[in-house]
């Protein structure tokens, strides 16, 4: 894991300078905090700090082979298979990273098709001139790229883009819409004019300032739902879950895994424990002084029964006063969800132990595991409705201007979602649901909080079940397998019985939940007058109204959930657009000026 930039400079512009080569590096020093390095050839340079996990004293970037060289942000689990793969290939470390750039000279741009991890890399042609850009197909790595008269320039975090002046701080308006209604945006373009995600599984090809060639490797299988029995699809999901966590646990510095009371991560623990000797190191959150679902319970009975060493961390409101302006600082790439704050504490936590974390990220997606997909499996005249048909603020009158196209890339998604293996089995209404989740919830909500809260902390984030083996063995199983009686992801559920009963599978558990609202009802009268008066908010909302909604927050509805999506975008945009630290708590932060 680690921070990765660069530039590709247009001919005829300057070639790449060394105050934006530092800013790019300084902006990304988070991410790798133990080692950093940089090339430079004429109109290219690259940019490289360490997050040290793989050959910690040997796998120093960038790796070189001949006239290529490489910079690399993730891990690539199958290193160790592929390194018996190249044959004759003489290796100069025994780093994760080393074996992509040699499959890149053997196969070009095919090359991703061998790697089984997550990963951001760039790889530079000196013969050719020409730049590879490559990203992992579920988007666990993030990449982001920018364009100019004077050339390209890529980074591993949006907002180093913007430290070093290669983008401007200005705001895309439907991306804006977009996050305020459904908390995260989607697409390729983000919520900064000109700067452009690499989508999962893209490879591009870049040269003299500009993409040449784009192509993409899909996360998911294609074709609608197989002919296999309950017995058979649960031996293979065995085989996989097996095959994925141990491969995942690779790792030359010690690791851990986030545990809540849910299905996914007590499947990861269940098979860590099996693979592992010495007692896996479980962090748990939960919240002082509320009336939300507390998870340490379930957890502690659960790492008990496993033998797991058990840490918990209570958040408390307190704690999120007083640290949140530096939370949503680190989401650059912005992304309303309130689970951004358990877990930037608990990666807190963690980083006193270990450098790596396991985690459950993806399992709803894969299992069917959201209310929301057996809404829209029924057929419309039965309630089935397509997914997020409703914005967070359709019904609480605050906004000056009902955004009207919020919800253009999420429909765009559904669509690719329909189409594709076209001409094979089509896939059901829940695999399309899953596959809209997969394109645009997952890597730009999800994935981008755990790559942001955790390298916050420096601090590495696995996704066992983000594995093409758990893909294959999962996406297509009949929706009998993953939806039943009313609760979804079946057949986890049913692996769970019988390899962890301890773990109740299919007792009814309630949702995991964070009480931003009650917090921020507490403080409402005071916080509701701060952030209207914030210019991000003032633009967009009624200051009055604002104020009202924070003075009602948690009393009806979705009105704490509207508060926090405002809290956090006041915040965002002060920090993101307006380019101002945190400076202080909430409450310091949003009084400065």
């Amino acid at each position: 894991m680690c921070g990765i930039a660069g530039i590709v400079a247009a001919p005829g512009a300057l070639p790449p300078q060394p105050a934006q080569l530092a800013a790019l590096a300084k902006a990304l020093a988070h991410r790798g905090p133990d080692g950093s390095g940089h090339h430079v050839v004429g109109r290219v340079a690259l940019v490289h700090n360490r997050l040290a996990i793989i050959d910690v004293a040997g796998g120093d970037q960038p790796l070189f082979a001949a006239s290529a060289t490489l910079v690399g942000n993730g891990e690539i689990y199958n290193y160790r298979e592929l390194y018996d793969e190249l044959p004759g290939v003489r290796f100069a470390t025994r780093s994760d990273n080393e074996p992509p750039l040699h499959l890149w000279r053997r196969d070009g741009t095919g090359f991703t098709a061998h790697l089984r991890g997550m990963y951001a890399i760039a790889i530079h042609e000196r013969a050719d001139r020409t730049v590879t850009l490559s990203r992992d197909p579920f988007g666990i790595k993030p990449l982001y790229i920018c364009t100019t008269e004077t050339g390209l320039a890529f980074a591993s975090e949006a907002q180093a883009l913007l430290a070093a002046g290669l983008a401007p701080r200005r705001l895309r308006a439907a991306a804006r819409d977009e996050l305020l209604q459904v908390q995260f945006t989607s697409g390729a373009e983000t919520i900064f004019e000109g700067i452009h995600r690499v989508l999962p599984g893209e490879t591009l090809t870049c040269a003299d300032g500009r993409v040449l060639e784009r192509s993409r490797l899909p996360a998911l299988p294609e074709g609608g739902p197989e002919d296999i029995t309950e017995d058979a699809a649960l031996a293979r999901l065995d085989a996989a879950l097996a095959e994925s966590v141990d491969l995942h646990q690779r790792s030359d510095v010690p690791y851990g895994m986030f545990l809540s009371g849910g299905i996914d991560s007590a499947v990861l623990l269940t098979q860590m424990a099996r693979l592992n000797s010495a007692p896996v190191l479980a962090y748990t959150a939960g919240f002082a002084d509320t009336d939300v679902a507390d998870e340490r319970p379930q957890a502690a009975r659960l790492a008990t029964a496993l033998g797991a060493n058990h840490e918990t961390v209570e958040i408390t409101a307190a704690m999120m006063w007083e640290h949140l302006p530096e939370i949503v600082a680190c989401m650059d790439d912005p992304a309303a969800d309130f689970a951004i704050i358990p877990t930037w504490f608990l990666a807190r936590r963690a980083a006193q132990d270990v450098k790596v974390v396991l985690s459950g990220e993806g399992g709803d997606e894969l299992f069917a595991g959201y209310g929301r997909y057996r809404t829209a499996m029924r057929p419309w005249w039965l309630g089935g409705q397509v997914m997020r048909a409703r914005g967070n603020f359709d019904k609480l009158d605050v906004l000056r201007t009902r955004p009207a196209a919020w919800r253009d890339g999420i429909a765009a998604a559904e669509a690719h979602a329909a189409l594709a293996g076209a001409g094979q089995l089509p896939r059901s209404r829940l695999q399309i649901a899953q596959a809209t989740d997969v394109a645009d919830w997952l890597p730009h909500d999800l994935l981008l909080k755990i790559d942001r809260c955790l390298m916050a902390h420096a601090i590495e984030g696995r996704t066992p079940f983000l594995d093409r083996g758990v893909a294959a063995a999962s996406f297509r199983l009949p929706d009998g397998l993953k939806v039943r009686r009313g609760m979804g992801k079946y057949l986890l559920r049913r692996w769970l019985e019988r390899n962890c009963p301890a773990a109740q599978p299919f007792a009814k558990k309630q949702g995991f939940t964070v009480p931003v609202g009650r917090w921020i009802a507490e403080q409402g009268g005071r916080l509701g007058p701060l952030v209207a008066a914030q210019p991000g908010i003032a633009e967009i909302a009624d200051p009055a109204r604002v104020a009202a909604l924070f003075r009602t927050a948690g009393q009806r509805g979705r009105t704490g959930f509207g508060a926090w999506v405002l809290l956090f975008y006041a915040l965002w945009h002060r920090t993101h657009i307006l380019g101002l630290a945190p400076a202080g708590d909430v409450f310091e932060t949003l009084s400065a000026h």
